[in-house]
């Protein structure tokens, strides 16, 4: 099979330029700007483009099919050239729920969680050497790749997403994949550039029950009021699975699950995790792994790239960059970090960095989301508040909307890694919250600064 990625360059699509390639289809690719990893990754397999740009020279007519990716625009003349030869277009989710259509496809929705529960459960799949197909949205420790497709894995985990599919599909990811299985982690309202109502945003999780096949199962977290209204007023002909956080206890810095066989250690923390870990577990029971398998498997579980990591430790301090950036995220995290270590003073930063981060209207979604924190400081750039065409924000909004008076605000980069470099982190957890780079920060200095 011969496929076009037009916009090959994004983290989701270069992985499936990168699984097709590895399945054997003959791939080709363009992008006006790629960047590493991508561009290093596509380079090894031959698939990175000769020269950025959109040539319709790209497209032919003995093309199979084209992909495409949201980060070209509905008149890009290499989509305009697909459509005037009749060529089939997909977007990512199309083209992956065509490629999963005759599997069992499990898929893990919710406004945060669902990158965390994929990858439990590929990771205690990949322990017990039960092969699946996938796609995940972060690179995990023993897989080369975010996405894995075979014509013979019985399988397909599936992380929804509930963004748009493509420049030219307005509807979300999540409502294409039509799962035999299905999870619900949580409903926070985000992405308000598309959504921009609550209630509009809540109503893409009833569409995604909907579409939940006949006779298929809902796993779903009773301890979110939304997901458990929206589920149980459910009239789609589905299995209900409810699910909540095991019970847990942290002693000197280890988390301790409790189990019939008793206590065991696991390396991630946090309340949020834990009920994460609990709906994974439910799905890997509905694959077919029982319960002793599981907790063996999840016990070496390290967590996903990029959620809740380690970056550094010495005797005295622990230093933690997470992903969080929505409202609901930054909660949980900032409290799971000041749980595990009670004793230590606990420095949250978080930078603002997407477009409803940064929208005025919806900064007031913060309020207490850093309350867990001893510290707490926020970062922005006015530069990117003005390239996503927002109204200007001043520090007093930020300071009320997150609703504490001691907040530290910087605009500056080299400011904030001045106040960042002139602490002293001695009994000291460092958390630094953000899907941005806080300007340029080196996490390399931040570690050789701490240890």
């Amino acid at each position: 099979m011969k496929v076009h990625f037009i916009a090959i360059g994004g983290s989701a699509m270069h992985n499936l330029a990168l699984a097709l390639h590895n399945k054997g289809y003959q791939v080709t690719g363009s992008d006006d700007e790629i960047f590493d990893p991508s561009k290093s990754r596509l380079a090894a397999k031959g698939l990175l483009p000769e020269k950025y740009g959109w040539f319709t020279g790209n497209v032919t007519s003995d093309l199979d099919a084209v992909i495409l990716g949201m980060h070209a625009k509905e008149d890009n003349p290499e989509l305009l050239k697909a459509k005037a030869l009749n060529i089939k277009i997909y977007s990512y989710p199309e083209f992956l729920y065509e490629q999963s259509k005759h599997k069992t496809r499990v898929v893990i929705g919710g406004s945060h969680g669902k990158t965390t529960i994929t990858s439990m459960i590929l990771h205690v799949m990949h322990y017990h050497e039960k092969e699946v197909d996938y796609m995940v949205g972060a690179q995990l420790e023993g897989f080369e790749t975010m996405v894995h497709l075979t014509d013979d894995n019985d399988f397909m985990v599936l992380e929804g997403d509930e963004y748009l599919s493509s420049p030219i599909d307005r509807r979300p990811k999540f409502h294409l994949y039509k799962p035999n299985i299905a999870l619900l982690s949580g409903i926070a309202w985000d992405h308000i550039n598309v959504f921009s109502t609550y209630e509009n945003y809540v109503e893409q999780f009833s569409i995604f029950l909907n579409e939940i096949t006949n006779g298929g199962t809902i796993v779903y977290n009773t301890e979110d009021s939304e997901v458990k209204r929206v589920v149980e007023e459910s009239t789609a002909t589905i299995k209900k699975v409810p699910y909540k956080t095991p019970e847990y206890s942290v002693e000197n810095g280890m988390t301790l699950l409790e189990t019939l066989e008793g206590p065991m250690p696991i390396e991630v923390f946090g309340k949020h995790n834990l009920n994460n870990l609990e709906g994974a577990r439910w799905i890997c029971q509905l694959m077919g792994v029982d319960a002793d398998d599981f907790y063996e498997a999840i016990a070496t579980f390290k967590g996903a790239s990029k959620r809740l990591e380690k970056i550094a430790e010495s005797e005295t301090a622990i230093a933690y960059k997470d992903f969080a950036h929505s409202p609901s995220k930054v909660m949980a995290t900032t409290a799971a970090v000041k749980n595990q270590f009670p004793e230590r003073k606990l420095i949250a930063c978080l930078e603002l960095h997407t477009y409803s981060s940064l929208n005025p209207e919806f900064l007031k979604e913060y309020r207490g989301a850093l309350d867990a924190a001893d510290t707490a400081v926020v970062f922005y750039s006015p530069h990117a508040v003005m390239i996503k065409g927002l109204e200007e924000i001043k520090h007093e909004q930020i300071e009320a909307a997150f609703d504490r008076n001691d907040l530290v605000v910087f605009t500056n980069p080299t400011d904030f890694k001045t106040y960042l470099f002139s602490q002293d982190f001695k009994d000291t957890s460092l958390l630094l919250m953000s899907s941005g780079n806080y300007g340029g920060l080196d996490f390399e200095e931040v570690k050789e600064y701490l240890i």
